[in-house]
């Protein structure tokens, strides 16, 4: 909680103090913001005022139009500090008040959104909210000095309204327990799930029928995974159309590296401008297995740009990724990302912008308001060495020049749960494409967060200009026990693997609730949210909970202890009418349950040095097995101490290789071809002779 001493005096705009971006470009607002704090409600209280929660982030583009056409203006605020506690919250900052009253908004309105605006009791509790609302009436909403004057005339005319509004709210938001006991989703009905979502995605364009269109990696994760599992040559041309859409589109920046967070049509061609971290992270993860199986030079050319930006864009002043880049910059949403037609052939020359223009769609008339957003949806098809060669050296030139203009604006702030995403995926696209320097760039992320967001063994969620903020939420540890997983398994340290299993046991002991199994969002101790989330539902970014049930049976496979299996399947078992339910809204849980149905692990055995069995390794990141837990030891380290390890041994001291499938595995294997075809046996859920 803040000191109160900060807040003395009520009748001012308390953001100077703090470190969040998207707080800061609020704190010369003429409205009088408070950050979420004990004092804020204490006020609300004492004035007898309700509260607006005001929850966006400092690339949100709706946001920024919010707060010049309301938040900037005086009429507006006037209304605003006469009527309300106005407390403004940065959502990547406190991803669990934000989870909380977004949900409360579902409940309303059946959808949510950012800027999100909801209003509270002084006690926290919500009664009303909506997304945007225009300061004169348009768009179909009302105006928002309008709303506000009518919401604060129910609260004070009408309480009976609003004490029947908050009591159902919350109704709706306290957890709910299983219904009944019912039995595990089967491998059936996965696959049967997966065909039908197959049948629905857009097939010209890939991804979701319609507009907008998200990434959905949850989705193509699932629809990849039971591609490969069950032969289903519709999922996986699904993700692959998908994948070679968005690499190609307007989503991407092909100048300069990195995916935008969506496209407001149906072609990939017009994105909301913003990059995040997150999207980032888990696009590179889908490129990663999908180049291993189809070696499509498109993904392994997007994956090495897409780092390259990480690398020299995105990387915090004191170490960390940052969080995104805006979508806005001098005013104008894409400004710094689009081009006029003249620019291109200033920068480049009659000739070479001859070439250029024809292949990334550059018009004098432009193809998004006037504007040209550079992509290849008419020419996805690689064109000569020779050519590409030169279309290379062409962008090379437009990102010089690009170089000049107004950057958009950046959150540099580090959030423990969005660098959980990024190392991991930096591990394995590393190990895949062996490129050692992403591993490393990954290493340096995963000990700045150890070092600096960390007390203990307890995690913090955000750190920026020096400071930790925050209480951690259960993505942080579930993404870092993901990450220290996936650096263990690479480099066999030991410390990552400690790393796991100390936080694994936090989120045990703070997390863990205890009346319904599965983890709440906040720790226990987490004292300023009126309620603590409990859910398995696909974000933006992966649930805490399946990605938890996977390190569990990552764990389990590890160490051959029985109590991380057991864990795996109790989160499992909280959520299996929601899953059941819902499986789409689920996929990413959905994907988890083949982990739990079929746990898959290689044991590659060395005599004295892990380096020994670098070829066998390679034959396992040669192809895409997700879910599979690939473990590389020495032949000392494979002793009846670790269960799972036992009797696993090199023959005659040559690098060896077993596969096991849940409780079946196969003979010791030591050559890459044998071993080749028993992990393409392996992830169909088969093995040959079992040992």
């Amino acid at each position: 909680m803040e000191n109160a001493s900060k807040f003395d005096n009520p009748n001012q705009n308390h953001l100077a103090g703090e470190t969040s971006p998207y707080l800061l470009q609020h704190k010369d607002n003429p409205v009088h913001w408070w950050p979420w704090n004990a004092e804020a409600f204490h006020h609300a209280k004492k004035t007898g005022k309700p509260v607006l929660l005001s929850v966006g982030y400092a690339a949100c583009h709706w946001c920024h139009v919010m707060a010049h056409e309301s938040f900037e203006d005086e009429a507006t605020a006037e209304v605003m500090n006469d009527l309300f506690v106005n407390i403004k919250v940065d959502r990547e900052e406190r991803p669990d008040v934000d989870a909380l009253y977004m949900r409360a908004l579902q409940s309303l309105e059946g959808h949510g959104g950012w800027p999100l605006t909801m209003f509270l009791t002084p006690d926290g509790e919500p009664f009303w909210g909506g997304t945007y609302f225009p300061n004169t009436a348009k768009y179909g909403r009302p105006g928002f000095k309008d709303v506000l004057k009518e919401v604060a005339r129910v609260y004070k005319e009408e309480s009976d309204k609003v004490t029947h509004n908050a009591t159902l709210l919350r109704k709706a938001l306290e957890p709910r327990g299983a219904e009944g006991e019912m039995a595990p989703i089967s491998l059936e009905t996965i696959q049967d799930l997966a065909g039908k979502i197959a049948g629905v995605i857009d097939p010209v364009n890939g991804g979701l029928q319609g507009a907008p269109k998200f990434p959905n990696t949850s989705i193509f994760g699932l629809l990849w995974r039971t591609g490969l599992r069950f032969d289903i040559e519709i999922c996986r041309r699904a993700v692959d159309l998908s994948l070679t859409r968005m690499c190609q589109g307007g989503i991407y920046d092909h100048i300069g590296g990195g995916f935008a967070r969506y496209t407001v049509d149906e072609k990939w061609l017009v994105p909301h401008f913003e990059k995040m971290l997150y999207d980032n992270a888990q696009i590179l993860d889908l490129l990663t297995e999908a180049w291993k199986e189809t070696r499509n030079p498109l993904y392994a050319e997007r994956a090495s740009e897409t780092i390259g930006w990480l690398e020299r864009e995105m990387i915090a002043p004191d170490g960390g990724f940052a969080s995104s880049l805006d979508a806005d910059s001098e005013g104008e949403e894409g400004k710094f990302y689009v081009w006029d037609y003249s620019e291109i052939v200033n920068a480049l020359g009659p000739d070479d912008a001859d070439l250029f223009t024809r292949i990334y769609d550059v018009t004098p008339e432009g193809n998004w308001e006037g504007k040209n957003i550079l992509n290849r949806l008419k020419h996805p098809e690689p064109l000569p060495d020779a050519e590409e060669k030169r279309l290379a050296e062409m962008r090379c030139k437009l990102f010089a020049s690009r170089e000049t203009r107004v950057r958009p604006g950046w959150d540099d702030k580090v959030l423990a749960d969005w660098n959980g995403l990024m190392i991991g995926a930096l591990v394995r696209a590393g190990a895949a494409f062996e490129q050692p320097a992403w591993v490393r760039l990954a290493r340096q992320a995963y000990d700045f967060v150890k070092t600096n967001m960390s007390k203990g063994d307890r995690l913090r969620h955000s750190y920026r200009a020096g400071q930790t903020s925050a209480p951690a939420i259960a993505t942080d540890y579930a993404n870092m026990i993901s990450a220290a997983l996936a650096l263990y398994l690479h480099t066999g340290e030991g410390v990552f693997l400690s790393d796991a299993l100390a936080w694994a046991n936090v989120l045990d002991q703070h997390f863990w609730a205890h009346d319904y199994g599965g983890y709440y969002l906040s720790a226990d101790d987490t004292d300023d949210i009126i309620i603590r989330t409990h859910n398995a539902h696909d974000d933006s970014t992966p649930n805490a909970n399946p990605v938890m049930a996977s390190n569990f049976m990552t764990l389990f496979l590890l160490t051959g202890d029985r109590r991380f299996e057991d864990q795996a399947h109790n989160i499992e078992r909280a959520f299996r009418h929601e899953i059941a339910k819902n499986p789409v809204a689920h996929a990413g849980f959905v994907d988890t349950l083949m982990t739990l149905t079929e746990p898959q692990h290689v044991a590659i055995i060395a005599k004295r040095e892990r380096s020994e069995a670098d070829a066998l390794r390679k034959t396992v990141t040669e192809l895409s097995l997700p879910g599979t837990v690939v473990q590389t030891c020495v032949e000392a380290e494979a002793v009846p101490a670790n269960p799972a390890l036992d009797g696993k041994v090199t023959i005659d001291g040559t690098p060896t290789a077993y596969v096991c499938v849940g409780p079946q595995c196969s003979l010791p294997v030591i050559s890459q071809d044998a071993l080749r075809d028993l992990l393409l046996e392996a992830r169909k859920g088969q093995l040959g002779a079992p040992t």
